[in-house]
């Protein structure tokens, strides 16, 4: 559904978006593939892997989400949108609250009605589960985000613009993260650990990346998208990355969980299960009938049930975290 479209890519030049225009790049053949971001040095050098001369389609658009008229003149015949832009350093949104919610919360609102003004006709949002039951800035500026983007189908009016977001966890490897973190400390031979319980769920850059285009594909407005990942106890990951490591207990940081949830018990009654992921689904009138034929091989999730890092039965061994790690 890619080949002869013009998709734009928000945050163009993170982890996400540089393996997001990989894929498209290699698998399609899209009319336009437009990088949105606010850094030229970044474009400089995605450009050098992913240039023009080589993409005749790629085009690298500087802008900021903040700005509702740029984003106007990018989503020009634009069809489809990722939304991966945000500011989404727990400590830095803790510290410069107001610029997380003018880039996580009013560039989301930014990018939903210049997306209805100029007739894109799909758009997918990434969420992260911070957004579920958030404790820190950062997950509370992406929930809002999650609701903007999912009632945004309702004031569509006949412009036919369909908002849905995708929600995971942690990516193997991506920048900021712990992974690279601990790769870099191993040399110190001493692992900080901010609680020896934690959990996370974790995802592969790939695998995000494919998850986000095929629900482009299952899309019919208003889904939340939830795929079925394994979780993985702090103290494993440090084995796996340097298992002769000293191991020193900081604490936990302000703003983290030792477990993250990616869907909640109160979500449950409106959550159904498919075989690699599950689906919040929103509760307008609308939706049921849309939804309709993308019902078959789900099941309703019981009543009460929570997506869990802690409890998730699926759970990413040291061995195959160390295989992950090697792929990067």
């Amino acid at each position: 559904m890619f080949n002869d479209k013009t998709i734009l890519i928000t945050g163009g030049t993170g982890s996400f978006g540089k393996k997001c225009a990989q894929t498209i790049l290699n698998s399609y053949k899209p009319k336009k593939l437009i990088i949105f971001s606010r850094d030229e040095l970044k474009q400089f050098e995605m450009a050098q892997t992913f240039s023009q001369k080589k993409y005749p389609c790629i085009r690298y658009f500087i802008g900021d989400v903040r700005d509702k008229d740029r984003l106007c003149r990018a989503f020009y015949k634009v069809d489809y949108v990722i939304h991966a832009a945000a500011l989404k350093q727990v400590p830095a949104a803790e510290y410069n609250p107001f610029e997380a919610v003018k880039t996580n919360i009013i560039g989301a609102q930014n990018i939903i009605n210049v997306a209805i003004d100029q007739k894109v006709k799909r758009v997918i949002a990434l969420s992260t589960d911070k957004a579920v039951n958030p404790i820190n800035l950062y997950g509370a500026t992406k929930l809002c985000s999650d609701k903007l983007f999912v009632s945004a189908n309702v004031y569509v009016g006949e412009k036919h613009t369909i908002f849905s977001v995708v929600r995971y966890g942690n990516v193997v490897g991506s920048r900021g993260s712990v992974i690279p973190f601990f790769i870099k400390k191993k040399a110190s031979g001493t692992l900080p650990i901010t609680d020896p319980r934690m959990t996370r769920f974790w995802i592969t850059l790939d695998r995000g990346v494919d998850f986000v285009l095929k629900n482009f594909e299952r899309m019919v407005g208003g889904e939340i998208f939830v795929p079925k990942i394994p979780s993985m106890n702090i103290m494993d990951l440090a084995k796996a990355i340097s298992p002769e490591a000293k191991i020193e207990i900081i604490g936990i940081r302000p703003g983290e969980k030792l477990d993250e949830v990616m869907i909640s018990k109160d979500d449950s009654r409106h959550t159904l299960e498919f075989e690699d992921y599950y689906v919040i689904m929103p509760v307008f009138h609308f939706f049921e009938k849309r939804f309709n034929s993308k019902k078959n091989n789900c099941k309703q999730v019981p009543e009460g049930f929570e997506y869990n890092s802690g409890a998730n039965k699926q759970t990413l061994t040291i061995e195959r975290l160390q295989k992950i790690i090697k792929q990067i």
